[in-house]
């Protein structure tokens, strides 16, 4: 295979990523506190002679965007939304990890846990635990839990040390390696829930381009194919 089909199946196959991912964009475009991913390409370029040069391109590097999604009023004792720049902190199996998804709830033993039972935590690393039979539940702009008046907890408002070094674990949960620091400048709202940041109409535009670009590429590597072969049998006989 030439230089052109190599630099095309590179092509190919970051279109192919990118597909996948604008998918998964707009299957989660109502998923609460889901973060819009996409693809970001690069280019290598090798100088041969001095005068002629081969470029491949790679789409092989995911960005997140953290552009605050649209807040929807649910009327939830325990639904939370961020305003502003941070992440909830809960526990996983696997360890802590941050969300922007804040539709919880206490469970059975009175810790406030996440849609799949994880433990949300305070900004020290400790459940949230609301009192059995606690009424009058409000948070206030810091997470401040109160009952009644009386304070009776925090919900953990963290930010990365390094956003853009999270790892992403499924639709919603990110994985700070670096660590993070109290969020200072977020607000929580109670009673609201934040949507996903998710564009689907700019989405959906782009996977009619990315299939378009797709489908030019396979038509050039038909082309290409048919050509090394008209090649091949004029050789032959």
């Amino acid at each position: 295979m030439d230089n052109a089909g190599y630099t095309t199946l590179t092509r190919q196959s970051g279109l192919l990523r990118e597909m996948r991912i604008v998918a998964n964009n707009i299957a989660n475009s109502a998923t609460t506190g889901y973060r819009q991913e996409g693809l970001v390409f690069s280019e290598f370029v090798k100088s041969i002679d001095g005068a002629n040069s081969l470029s491949m391109g790679q789409g092989n590097t995911r960005q997140t965007s953290f552009q605050q999604g649209a807040l929807t009023q649910t009327g939830g004792t325990f639904d939370f939304a961020i305003e502003g720049d941070g992440f909830f902190l809960v526990e996983t199996p696997s360890g802590e990890r941050l969300t922007r998804s804040g539709a919880f709830s206490p469970n059975a033993e009175g810790d406030l846990v996440t849609f799949d039972g994880y433990r949300v935590l305070d900004a020290g690393g400790a459940p949230v635990f609301i009192p059995p039979g606690a009424e009058d539940v409000a948070v206030s702009a810091d997470g401040t839990i109160s009952s009644e008046g009386n304070p009776i907890g925090q919900i953990g408002v963290v930010q990365p040390t390094n956003p853009q070094g999270m790892i992403r674990e499924d639709g919603v949960m990110f994985r700070a390696d670096d660590g993070y620091d109290p969020a200072e400048q977020a607000r929580v709202l109670q009673r609201f829930v934040e949507n996903s940041n998710v564009d689907a109409v700019t989405q959906l535009t782009r996977m009619i381009e990315v299939q378009r670009a797709y489908e030019l590429g396979a038509s050039f590597l038909e082309a290409e194919d048919e050509r090394v072969r008209q090649a091949m049998r004029a050789l032959s006989q």
